[in-house]
């Protein structure tokens, strides 16, 4: 029996000098392989590091280090899954002041937001334009989008590793 494979990228985003160690740590026990990243300073701010990993892995690989790295004072980061045979893909965001955020995506990256998340806020919005617009903002994750949009762009030209998981 074949394990359906997927694959994805970790974006640290920023994380302080003390925490890059065990951020490999969690990686590499979750992935069952050594992980020595390379980071590189983060100019959106000053004194954090950032850096990028893409993986293949078993699918739910993405929740999976998403979880590993949940909750961690002072660590913004991102994680994608791209969709694979019969899985849609995933996209989860963390930051230290939101906690974490997650979303369906489709073959280009787009979320995709359920009917229910959608009747929900139309139901919760009540006629109330401002208040469906506020729940689908947060179905769309913008405020995630927006904390992290600045360290997004100090990472243009970063170097990107591959990893690669068998089993």
């Amino acid at each position: 029996m074949s394990v359906a494979m997927a694959r994805g990228v970790l974006f640290v985003h920023s994380a302080p000098t003390a925490l890059c160690p065990h951020v490999e740590w969690a990686i590499g026990s979750l992935l069952d392989a050594r992980i020595d990243l390379e980071w590189t300073p983060q100019p959106a701010a000053p004194g954090m590091f950032r850096a990028e990993l893409s993986w293949t892995g078993p699918q739910g690989t993405g929740s999976m280090l998403a979880s590993a790295l949940r909750g961690w004072a002072h660590l913004r980061y991102e994680v994608t899954e791209e969709p694979s045979a019969g899985v849609d893909g995933g996209r989860w965001s963390h930051t230290p002041e939101l906690g974490i955020f997650h979303a369906v995506t489709d073959v280009h990256g787009n979320i995709m937001v359920s009917e229910d998340r959608i009747r929900y806020a139309y139901e919760t919005g009540a006629g109330d334009p401002a208040r469906v617009y506020h729940e689908l903002s947060l179905a769309l994750g913008e405020a995630w989008d927006e904390e992290l949009e600045a360290f997004r762009h100090a990472a243009e030209g970063a170097p990107v590793r591959w990893l690669h998981q068998v089993g």
